[in-house]
Protein backbone atom coordinates (compact mmCIF):
# COMPACT_ATOMS: atom_id res chain seq x y z
CA UNK A 1 0.00 0.00 0.00
CA UNK A 2 0.99 3.27 -0.68
CA UNK A 3 1.34 5.59 1.85
CA UNK A 4 2.49 8.94 3.44
CA UNK A 5 5.17 8.79 6.25
CA UNK A 6 4.45 11.93 9.02
CA UNK A 7 7.76 12.00 10.44
CA UNK A 8 9.27 14.32 13.10
CA UNK A 9 13.18 14.48 12.36
CA UNK A 10 14.17 11.80 15.18
CA UNK A 11 14.99 8.41 14.91
CA UNK A 12 11.57 7.05 16.16
CA UNK A 13 9.84 8.23 13.38
CA UNK A 14 12.83 7.03 10.70
CA UNK A 15 13.04 3.69 12.14
CA UNK A 16 8.95 3.46 11.83
CA UNK A 17 9.09 4.64 8.13
CA UNK A 18 11.84 1.98 7.64
CA UNK A 19 9.76 -0.73 9.29
CA UNK A 20 6.30 0.36 7.16
CA UNK A 21 8.11 -0.96 4.05
CA UNK A 22 10.88 -3.66 5.25
CA UNK A 23 7.94 -5.71 7.70
CA UNK A 24 4.63 -3.61 6.69
CA UNK A 25 4.94 -4.06 2.83
CA UNK A 26 3.83 -0.20 2.24
CA UNK A 27 5.79 1.72 -0.04
CA UNK A 28 6.65 5.56 1.18
CA UNK A 29 5.61 7.92 -1.80
CA UNK A 30 5.61 11.37 0.58
CA UNK A 31 6.58 12.16 3.66
CA UNK A 32 4.90 15.01 5.79
CA UNK A 33 6.02 16.82 8.90
CA UNK A 34 4.60 19.95 11.20
CA UNK A 35 7.10 22.49 12.37
CA UNK A 36 6.91 25.37 14.70
CA UNK A 37 5.88 28.56 13.78
CA UNK A 38 8.32 30.82 12.39
CA UNK A 39 8.89 32.56 16.10
CA UNK A 40 8.44 29.79 18.40
CA UNK A 41 11.22 27.52 19.94
CA UNK A 42 12.29 24.62 17.80
CA UNK A 43 11.13 22.20 20.98
CA UNK A 44 7.80 22.99 21.65
CA UNK A 45 5.98 21.67 24.61
CA UNK A 46 3.80 19.64 22.57
CA UNK A 47 1.66 16.48 24.22
CA UNK A 48 1.31 15.28 20.34
CA UNK A 49 4.37 16.31 18.31
CA UNK A 50 8.36 16.02 18.57
CA UNK A 51 9.71 19.08 17.21
CA UNK A 52 13.60 19.10 17.93
CA UNK A 53 14.44 17.63 14.80
CA UNK A 54 12.22 19.06 12.01
CA UNK A 55 15.76 21.02 10.59
CA UNK A 56 16.79 17.12 9.52
CA UNK A 57 13.36 16.30 7.78
CA UNK A 58 14.55 18.18 4.14
CA UNK A 59 17.51 15.55 4.24
CA UNK A 60 15.32 12.38 4.45
CA UNK A 61 13.50 13.99 1.08
CA UNK A 62 16.76 14.27 -0.50
CA UNK A 63 17.82 11.02 0.19
CA UNK A 64 14.92 9.01 -0.48
CA UNK A 65 13.66 11.12 -3.97
CA UNK A 66 10.34 11.77 -2.28
CA UNK A 67 8.10 14.75 -1.95
CA UNK A 68 7.68 16.64 1.44
CA UNK A 69 4.45 18.13 2.70
CA UNK A 70 5.01 20.30 6.06
CA UNK A 71 2.58 22.62 8.00
CA UNK A 72 3.01 25.11 10.30
CA UNK A 73 1.70 23.64 14.13
CA UNK A 74 -1.05 26.23 15.33
CA UNK A 75 -2.94 25.13 17.32
CA UNK A 76 -1.66 23.92 21.41
CA UNK A 77 -1.66 20.92 23.94
CA UNK A 78 -5.74 21.69 25.20
CA UNK A 79 -6.94 17.93 24.99
CA UNK A 80 -4.81 15.31 26.60
CA UNK A 81 -7.60 12.54 27.81
CA UNK A 82 -6.99 9.19 26.60
CA UNK A 83 -10.01 9.09 24.04
CA UNK A 84 -9.31 12.73 22.11
CA UNK A 85 -12.69 14.52 21.24
CA UNK A 86 -12.27 17.27 18.38
CA UNK A 87 -11.27 19.84 20.31
CA UNK A 88 -11.00 23.73 18.22
CA UNK A 89 -7.40 25.24 18.78
CA UNK A 90 -5.93 22.04 19.89
CA UNK A 91 -2.28 20.76 17.94
CA UNK A 92 -4.36 17.62 16.94
CA UNK A 93 -6.29 19.58 14.71
CA UNK A 94 -3.16 20.61 12.71
CA UNK A 95 -3.14 17.21 10.80
CA UNK A 96 -6.48 18.48 8.67
CA UNK A 97 -5.01 20.46 5.99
Amino acid sequence: MKCVALVSGGKDSCHAMALAETNGGHEVVALANLLPQEDAPDELDSYMYQTVGHQLVGSYTSCMGVPLFRHRIRGSSKHQDLQYTQTLGDEVEDLSL
